[in-house]
């Protein structure tokens, strides 16, 4: 594929950049307007500023959220161009619309080195849409707005969407740095990587890791389980998890991942159980096997993290996704936060995948020079793992 190096060896000066940008971000709960975690709209500031400086006219565009194809204040970029502005240290043009009239005229209205971003592309139902005409509508209008695309939104690769897939069908298209990144460090990690190689895996629930578990197994050397998809693993073991998440129908899948794994799966010896899901709920470290009946468990424990903690320091390579508790609320933040200090200290390559992990590592203050790689594209980075065609990917490939 070509890359964004190309296009800036090609020249820029003058010429309308559609670049489509990953600035998906989370929001303080409290204050719908704030940005809680801004590392999305830093990961595409490179792209931005070399287009910048070597003279193009950037039209920049991204979704928020999941509004549901029309308009939504609750769903606005209107902040993140703010944040943007900030960070580039100019004033960022904000269009109201996608391809309406404020798009438009703001888009010829630009001047070479100026910045604008789009409304959510979320707010038109062309932009998700399964039917290929609508999609392909949309992407018409998109595309009439530059001379050029670029993507640098990794996040997004995953999905078919007009904006990802349809937009590069119709003007010349670039992979910008951020993507070239992502897919040389996940082909690094999936193709050629440094034994022995450790995958950490948390989160929710085991069968949305199902597919990248099976993919990698025969990779590894350990996969170390935690969060709550490893009470489905200790529940197939034999032991009672109390109201731990529990996904009954993967029981019989996990006992079969880990007779198939022979001792590769590690899977806690202790976690932190509590009375409720509340910070402010009764709390205590106990064995896997003596999970109380009334209670659920929130975090691995002291004796779980040494554990993990062993397998990662042995480790050249370690790929890691999925916090190892509910990291959000104090009282069980300690599983992910030792782990994640652990990965930074190995005398190797780690790669954090995205999503929840890369959250945890900016919400509890782990030093981000201490990772490999940090991606932006939680569920790309897993669907890369299984070996799925990305359709973003295919999209510039072509």
């Amino acid at each position: 594929m070509k890359t964004l190096d190309d296009l800036l060896g090609e020249g820029v000066s003058g010429r309308r950049v559609l670049v489509r940008a990953d600035l998906n971000v989370p929001f303080d709960k409290s204050d719908p307007t704030v940005i809680s975690d801004d590392g999305r709209i830093r990961a595409v500031l490179p792209t931005l500023v070399a287009l910048r400086d070597a003279g193009a006219k950037v039209i920049v565009m991204s979704h928020l959220g999941r509004p549901k194809g029309a308009p939504d204040p609750a769903f606005t970029l209107a902040p993140v161009a703010s944040r943007l502005g900030e960070l580039l240290g100019a004033p960022v043009v904000f269009a109201s619309d996608t391809v309406g009239s404020s798009a438009t005229e703001a888009a010829a209205a630009l001047l070479g080195g100026q910045v604008l971003l789009l409304e959510n592309l979320r707010f038109n139902a062309g932009e998700t849409a399964k039917d290929d005409a609508s999609r392909g509508a949309f992407a018409d209008e998109l595309a009439a707005l530059a001379d050029v695309y670029v993507d640098d939104a990794f996040g997004a690769v995953h999905r078919k969407h007009a904006s990802v897939y349809d937009v590069p069908a119709r003007l010349p298209h670039y992979a910008g740095g951020l993507v070239v990144r992502e897919v040389e460090v996940l082909r690094k990690v999936t193709e050629t990587p440094e034994k022995p190689y450790v995958v950490v895996l948390g989160g929710s629930k085991v069968s949305d890791k199902l597919a990248v578990i099976k993919a990698l197994l025969p990779k590894v050397d350990k996969l170390l389980v935690g969060g709550g998809m490893c009470f489905t693993f200790l529940k197939a073991q034999g032991h009672e998890v109390g109201k731990s998440l529990l996904e009954a129908e993967m029981i019989e899948t996990c006992a079969a991942l880990l007779a198939e794994a022979d001792g590769r799966i590690v899977l806690p010896v202790d976690v932190v159980a509590a009375t409720a899901f509340s910070a402010d709920a009764d709390h205590e470290i106990v064995g896997v096997a003596d999970i109380p009946a009334e209670q659920l468990g929130l975090d691995i424990g002291p004796r779980s993290v040494a554990l993990f903690n062993e397998a990662i320091a042995s480790a050249r390579t370690v790929f890691w996704n999925g916090p190892m508790g509910v990291f959000e609320l104090a009282p069980f933040a300690a599983g992910t936060r030792g782990v994640a200090e652990a990965i930074t200290k190995i005398d190797g390559f780690s790669v954090v995948g995205g999503g929840d992990s890369a959250a945890a590592v900016r919400t509890l203050g782990i030093d981000e020079s201490g990772f490999g790689h940090i991606s932006t594209g939680g569920g790309a980075s897993l669907e890369y793992l299984e070996g799925k065609t990305l359709p973003g990917l295919a999209a510039l490939e072509s």
